[in-house]
């Protein structure tokens, strides 16, 4: 039997109760991972996938958390290249359980070796939003070392990896942030940071190559106006519903994928990337970092220590 953490729905919005379950069974080509930490994205609980099939019935009972670190446990049949007692880090499909719970299933393809130089912590709030700025920056957008690139939302989760990869490609980066995060996004790699609050972005950023955006809704639909005509914009932050073909073509959802976790890999151990975590909470705390109750800084990824 292992702890885990479920998402229910009462009163008409979800909520979180712990549950002892039995550990998963694998299947072929399929490993069990023993979480060490995961990583908290607060929207997952209205996402679909947390309350639906691949095949559109209901799904009851979700585990979320999708990004953690941690060891494998046991190895499937068919699985190799891989050991029991390897630390590694990924991102699961979204329609399986995630890892709020002592143990996950994953496959090969899904993780990668834990970066040397991250601690359980810190690996586990790599994956969604280094993978995102990756996929979004680099196989959506294409980004190059004469572009100019401006990331919305850049001391979230997302936002500092979308920095400091396209800073690495050799972009000229504009940054969004609160005014107490100015400073942080100019570590981060921005050449040039913009107070949301205080500014208007489109008087500020003119001529841009290449929008990432993690804000959506206005911020989103007001940043057509800065792009050149070759412009390119990528948003995580659209309705998933929207008829609008623009937005369609901007909007995606990221992936698992081994070999650019193992690029990730590299930057890290190299020095070159940096892993924000805001606060490690304690697994007594994990169904308040979905709630809003938690004090936080702003600054990167929630995570919760599993392993004790």
């Amino acid at each position: 039997m292992m702890k885990s953490l479920h998402v229910i729905h009462a009163n008409g919005s979800p909520a979180l109760v712990e549950r002892d379950v039995p550990r998963p069974k694998l299947a072929r080509g399929e490993l069990l991972v023993r979480v060490h930490a995961a990583g908290i994205t607060p929207t997952e609980l209205i996402w679909y996938p947390t309350s639906h099939n691949k095949d559109g019935s209901e799904r009851i009972g979700a585990v979320p958390s999708h990004e953690f670190s941690g060891e494998i446990a046991e190895l499937g049949a068919e699985v190799e290249g891989l050991s029991v007692g390897q630390q590694i880090y990924g991102l699961n499909d979204w329609f399986v359980d995630g890892a709020l719970a002592e143990y996950c299933i994953a496959r090969p393809e899904w993780i990668a070796p834990k970066p040397h130089r991250a601690n359980d912590g810190e690996a586990a709030s790599i994956p969604i939003g280094a993978l995102t700025a990756w996929q979004g920056l680099f196989e959506r957008a294409n980004v190059t070392t004469a572009d100019r690139v401006l990331v919305h939302g850049g001391a979230g989760a997302v936002g500092v990896f979308a920095i400091q990869l396209a800073r690495l490609r050799g972009a000229h980066v504009i940054a969004t942030a609160s005014s107490d995060n100015l400073g942080f996004v100019r570590e981060l790699g921005a050449a040039e940071a913009i107070d949301y609050k205080a500014e208007r972005f489109e008087d500020k950023a003119r001529d841009i190559d290449v929008v990432f955006d993690g804000v959506g809704g206005e911020t989103f639909e007001r940043s057509w106006k800065v792009l050149k005509p070759s412009g390119r914009l990528v948003t995580i932050a659209a309705d998933e519903t929207t008829t609008d073909e623009r937005a369609k073509r901007a909007f995606f959802i990221v992936e698992p994928k081994r070999d650019q976790l193992l690029e990730i890999s590299k930057l890290i151990d190299s020095g070159d990337l940096r892993t924000v975590v805001d606060r490690v909470l304690p697994w007594s705390m994990a169904a308040d970092a979905y709630t809003g109750k938690v004090e936080r800084s702003r600054r990167g990824k929630l995570v919760v220590q599993v392993k004790g």
